[in-house]
């Protein structure tokens, strides 16, 4: 089948089947926004994993299409520009699973992964702490093995979709006396268990995707732990590799439709007429282009196993870029985008892109670590 073919099978699938009780899905979701249509979302990744469009790389094996990278990028790109949902079931399909296919044994990729793609189990990420967030080797979460099971105790924040996810991979120091990077281990721990706390942190959007955890003693099987004992960092940073991959280019086009949305405000508002803001909606414009180009460059060295510095370089372009769009929304609404659209705090979309956008440069690693990673790393400059 030819690249063209391909994306014209997806195109025609996802008009064929956003219809009916999923035509009410269309756009719902995202940043900001997750709370909307969770229950109709999850019937959409259930009815994505029961045609096969998800896990697209993956192995035949566990229900993927042993799809290659270019038809991975086609297929976000078409979904994005069909205005589909935001998907429910990524950090389980981007994340842990690829984490899984890489550092899994042959019971726990039987285990974990059908669930995966059929959207039936969802899960979060147990990575960030108040003291261990850009700097994730200061983990102080425990766990201490216990006959056949293993005790966790510590605190994680920042945890997305915690209050709605089934499973959690959590980073856990489970060697005593061990610092930094030493000693830690990557466990996979049901959320639906005494001894596991969820509170949600309530955002500048008013919507609270992001959680604090507490874990009192919650119990996961010693079983479940993703590669040996003390090597829970090599696990962790392959997964955040994996947050990387083709789904970003799919994420620019959602980019597009924001921008888009920015120029007609303006035009709307007349602010387009400002010199100055017509030339920083251009120079937005410009500088997606290349977005896009440098992630195409990041998916040639994903494809060829060797990601280099363009994967850090990607997050810190686009987080920036982002925030500076949000910054644009705001501006060419100019005093109405300072009122909320309603009682008690019902917001436009501008306003509800710029206060998430603030957050684009902290998650997913900071900008002031990810210029630390490029400037040691590639360019070979001391640490400060």
């Amino acid at each position: 089948m030819t690249l063209e073919s391909f994306r014209e099978e997806v195109r025609d699938w996802l008009e064929a089947n956003l219809t009916g009780e999923f035509a009410d899905a269309r756009g719902l979701g995202g940043p900001g926004r997750e709370h909307e249509g969770h229950d109709l979302r999850v019937a959409w990744e259930r009815h994505l994993g029961a045609a096969g469009w998800t896990c697209l790389g993956w192995p035949g094996k566990y229900g993927g299409r042993d799809a290659t990278l270019d038809e991975q990028v086609v297929f976000y790109e078409e979904y994005a520009r069909a205005n589909a949902p935001a998907r429910v079931g990524h950090i389980g399909e981007g994340l842990i699973g690829p984490t899984i296919l890489d550092f899994g044994t042959p019971e726990q990729k039987d285990r974990f992964l059908p669930p995966i793609q059929r959207g039936e189990e969802l899960w979060c990420q147990g990575y960030s702490e108040p003291d261990a967030g850009s700097d994730l080797a200061n983990v102080q979460t425990k766990a201490v093995l216990e006959g056949d099971e293993w005790v966790i105790t510590g605190q994680k924040v920042w945890t997305s979709l915690a209050h709605v996810a089934d499973w959690c991979f959590v980073v856990c120091r489970t060697e005593a006396g061990s610092q930094r990077h030493a000693g830690l281990s990557y466990l996979l721990v049901p959320m639906d268990q005494p001894g596991i706390e969820i509170r949600p942190i309530t955002q500048m959007t008013g919507t609270g995707e992001f959680n604090e955890v507490f874990f009192d003693g919650a119990r996961t099987a010693a079983a479940n732990i993703l590669g040996e004992p003390g090597d829970g960092w090599r696990v962790a940073m392959a997964t955040l590799g994996y947050e990387r991959g083709a789904s970003t280019l799919g994420q620019q086009i959602g980019f597009r439709r924001e921008l888009a949305a920015v120029i007609e405000a303006a035009r709307g508002s007349g602010a387009i007429d400002d010199p100055v803001l017509r030339d920083r909606l251009t120079q937005s414009w410009l500088e997606l282009e290349i977005m896009r180009l440098n992630a195409l460059r990041t998916m040639t060295s994903l494809s060829a196993g060797e990601p280099g510095p363009e994967v850090s370089i990607g997050k810190l372009y686009w987080s920036e870029w982002h925030r500076r769009l949000g910054e644009l929304a705001q501006a060419v609404q100019g005093r109405a985008g300072l009122v909320a659209d309603g009682e008690p705090y019902d917001l436009n979309d501008l306003q509800r892109l710029y206060l998430f956008s603030r957050a684009d440069t902290i998650y997913a690693g900071s900008s002031e670590i990810q210029r630390n990673i490029i400037a040691e790393r590639t360019l070979g400059l001391p640490r400060s």
